[in-house]
């Protein structure tokens, strides 16, 4: 089972690992996109309004499109312990067993505009880039990476697509589970949730990566969603609902 995690704009600082080593990255068969994005991102750090711009940022996140200067000399950590926010805190991989967290190392990986993919134990660096956006003389991200990533994807295994819009867009995965997050009120009704839905999709992700048996259906992914206590139902072949 592969469970597709979207990045997050926030990340933590620091860490514990040797500078950034494309070499040591999984799937390395995605390398020299990495490194011609990574180029990229460097040039344009040279330029702090630039980047600014390119980034969508405003002047009192300078110091997020600085990070980017560093990308080749700051010290890295594990994407796992890297990304924050709403759906990393749900998954909380610190409070998981060794066990736990080896299979969530092997069965999660995080789509990345910097490096596409990345699994859990590949050490990266602090950065700055969405993917929905362009770099100097590259163009889309979408564009960079979809010709490169697809195949990468074309996996024989369950994938469950836990990505955003703009993470999705950098690749198709064709069979994969798409899972949405709806509220339902008193009377019933349902709607769309947006920024919660992170938290129900983080919650979804610790559950596949702390099954005992590694989930390799649409109907496993209901049973242990349900062990854990969510409602989540079936709206296709390959289309789960969670319902909070």
């Amino acid at each position: 089972m592969l469970v597709l995690l979207p990045p997050s704009e926030t990340k933590s600082t620091g860490g514990a690992g040797a500078p950034l080593d494309l070499g040591s990255l999984s799937h390395p068969e995605l390398n020299p996109t990495r490194r011609t994005v990574v180029d990229a991102l460097t040039a344009l750090a040279a330029d702090v309004p630039a980047s600014l711009s390119v980034l969508g940022l405003s002047e009192r996140q300078a110091e997020e499109a600085e990070r980017n200067a560093a990308l080749r000399t700051a010290p890295t950590a594990p994407a796992l312990e890297r990304y924050t926010g709403v759906l990393y805190d749900a998954l909380d991989v610190g409070s998981l067993t060794p066990a736990e967290r080896k299979q969530a190392d092997d069965r999660l990986a995080v789509a990345s505009a910097l490096f596409g993919l990345v699994r859990g134990v590949d050490r990266i660096p602090a950065y700055r880039l969405s993917g929905g956006g362009s770099l100097p003389g590259l163009g889309t991200l979408r564009s960079v990476w979809r010709p490169v990533l697809e195949p990468v994807l074309a996996v024989d295994e369950l994938v469950v697509d836990l990505r955003s819009g703009a993470y999705a867009a950098l690749a198709k995965v064709p069979g994969a589970v798409a899972v949405r997050v709806l509220s339902e009120d008193a009377a019933g009704h349902r709607k769309v949730v947006s920024h919660h839905n992170k938290a129900h999709k983080g919650a979804l992700a610790r559950a596949l990566a702390q099954a005992p048996d590694e989930p390799s259906g649409v109907d496993d992914v209901l049973a242990v969603a349900e062990a854990a206590g969510m409602r989540v139902e079936r709206e296709g072949e390959r289309a789960l609902c969670v319902v909070v």
